[in-house]
């Protein structure tokens, strides 16, 4: 909590920063990156740093954080600040690397703000970071306990036992343990990060969702054909080869409740959905369950044929699917065409939802359901790649 001397500094200051903090945050990067070029080569994506969209969420998780703390609400500051933890825990962050933040944060706050940096000024922001900075840490070691690693300590090598296309553009790949034993279990909805090297010398890391239930023993990842390590692995590794990978985090996951479900994704957002799904067929879960997808046509939906295999081995689940391109077929049962429309779909009371997908269809998902009467607290949602979502509903 900010002290009151802080807090009214915040107060008087944050529509300053706030209108300053792109500018703030993009400046951060150029000079930590300057400092600390492994950073840039081996820790942060590239790809989100040249399109802006990590100093966007970055921005808005610094703002947000701080006008909570002067009008407090701690369900808010759990959602940005947890995402954010199970993301740096997946990268092996460890609790010295906040002060190398600080020091280049800090800086260019002072060269984007100049005079109106006073000592006082200084103080209380420094106060809000490391309120924020302490809170993700003591985050990120409850998740390394929890995983059972030292902080930090996150990273193996698995071995790819089967690769699979499961659509026109994504491949699957089954990873298992080096020695054969069972890899650990995880939450349905998790992740896990990938490391690897590319030709110019730079390990890059990305996320990607699980797909595969936590009782087999096994993980398994779907990687569609985009950005510059998606298409690597998909270019360069096959049956046998050993990847990088992380632990498993990630807070999509399955509450522990009888609540009826609604999972809805759009393009390769389906993969955390059909990792829930296997889930929850190999348990025999009897919960009413609706499934949404949509997707630009047939030959692009990855784990089209597994997506209806697993809604047909649940008792009460039905299957809604929206494709904007039917090619030769025509709308018939549960298949339409167009862009997913929850207009004709019937919500239980008490469903909790689950969505997966580009940003701008899970905002669009999130508006409809608040219109059927789904709580807020109700609807949960993973973005793959910077969260600028959490800082802003």
């Amino acid at each position: 909590m900010l002290s009151p001397t802080s807090t009214d500094v915040i107060r008087a200051t944050l529509p300053v920063v706030g209108a300053a903090i792109s500018d703030i945050t993009t400046l951060f990067y150029r000079k930590m990156f300057d400092a600390h070029p492994e950073l840039e080569r081996d820790l942060f994506n590239r790809g989100n740093q040249k399109q802006g969209e990590q100093q966007k969420a970055l921005a808005g998780a610094i703002a947000a954080f701080a006008a909570l703390q002067l009008e407090p609400d701690q369900a808010r500051v759990d959602l940005i600040l947890s995402r954010i933890a199970n993301k740096h825990a997946s990268l092996g962050i460890e609790p010295s690397q906040y002060a190398i933040v600080h020091t280049h944060l800090f800086a260019a706050i002072v060269e984007v703000l100049g005079d109106a940096v006073t000592p006082e000024v200084a103080a209380a922001w420094d106060e809000v970071y490391w309120l924020m900075a302490e809170t993700l840490i003591a985050m990120e070691a409850g998740l390394y306990a929890s995983a059972g690693v030292a902080a930090g300590d996150v990273w193996r090598d698995v071995r790819v036992r089967e690769r699979r296309h499961e659509s026109a553009d994504t491949v699957s790949f089954v990873l298992t343990s080096l020695d054969g034993s069972p890899l650990p279990s995880f939450a349905p909805g998790q992740y896990l990060s990938v490391a690897v090297h590319l030709p110019d010398g730079a390990r890059q890391i990305r996320q990607y969702s699980l797909s595969s239930a936590p009782s087999r023993g096994d993980w398994r990842i779907s990687v569609k054909r985009a950005g510059e390590v998606s298409n690597f692995l998909y270019h360069n590794v096959f049956e046998d080869d050993v990847v990088t990978v992380s632990t498993p985090f990630g807070d999509l996951v399955l509450q522990d409740d009888d609540a009826p479900l609604l999972l809805v994704s759009a393009g390769i957002g389906c993969t955390p959905m059909i990792g829930m799904l296997s889930h929850l067929a190999d348990t025999e879960d009897s919960r009413p369950i609706s499934v949404l997808h949509a997707d630009r046509s047939a030959s692009s939906h990855a784990h089209r044929a597994e997506l209806t295999e697993l809604v047909e081995r649940l008792p009460f689940a039905v299957m809604h699917r929206w494709y904007e391109d039917l090619g030769a077929r025509r709308p018939e049962g549960s298949l339409r065409e167009g862009r997913a429309d929850l207009g004709e779909v019937t919500i239980a009371p008490g469903t909790r939802a689950y969505l997966c997908g580009p940003l701008p269809f899970m905002l669009g998902m999130r508006e409809a359901l608040l219109a059927k009467d789904v709580p807020a607290e109700n609807i949960h949602y993973e973005v793959f790649g910077p969260d600028s979502w959490s800082a802003t509903v």
